[in-house]
């Protein structure tokens, strides 16, 4: 089991979340990323693949290689539908976990968007990430955590 990181846009809050998980539950991670990204020294736990720049390379490779029962950690809805369909546990760095009962609406919804924001029409961006946010996606990760660590340890 290991946890990735889509890390272009993860808030730094989310990420620094999952390092501290993973040294407490000696879980591997790998965030994913188009340019360097910073990472705690002396975990050994924690690496950083960095990927040529070009629409959705990152994603690529996490899609490539992130394995059943592993974590993903992005805001990127498309990505997290190819994810679930692997069996993958996907959540959004505010706390959303996408499963197949829910994620193929966040993508509809995603898309209507798109093709709004496309024909024009000026819509807001997402809200500054928040302490709240940081609580919600703290708790969600926990859960998350806890159902693949069981499903784990099942299949061992």
């Amino acid at each position: 089991m290991k946890i990735w990181i889509d890390a272009d846009a993860a808030p730094r809050d989310a990420k620094e979340l999952v390092f501290r998980a993973s040294k407490r539950l000696g879980i591997e991670v790998t965030l994913v990323a188009n340019q360097s990204i910073g990472v705690p020294p002396g975990n050994r736990l924690i690496s950083v693949v960095t990927v040529r720049d070009g629409a959705n390379i990152a994603d690529q490779h996490i899609v490539a290689h992130a394995q059943p029962g592993d974590v993903v950690i992005t805001a990127d809805i498309p990505l997290a539908a190819q994810l679930v369909a692997k069996e993958v546990f996907v959540l959004d760095p505010r706390g959303e976990v996408y499963e197949d009962r829910n994620v193929g609406s966040r993508l509809a919804a995603r898309d209507f968007l798109d093709a709004a924001r496309g024909a024009g029409m000026e819509l807001s961006g997402p809200r500054p990430y928040s302490q709240r946010d940081r609580t919600v996606f703290a708790s969600a990760l926990d859960r998350v955590l806890t159902r693949a660590i069981k499903l784990r340890d099942r299949s061992n």
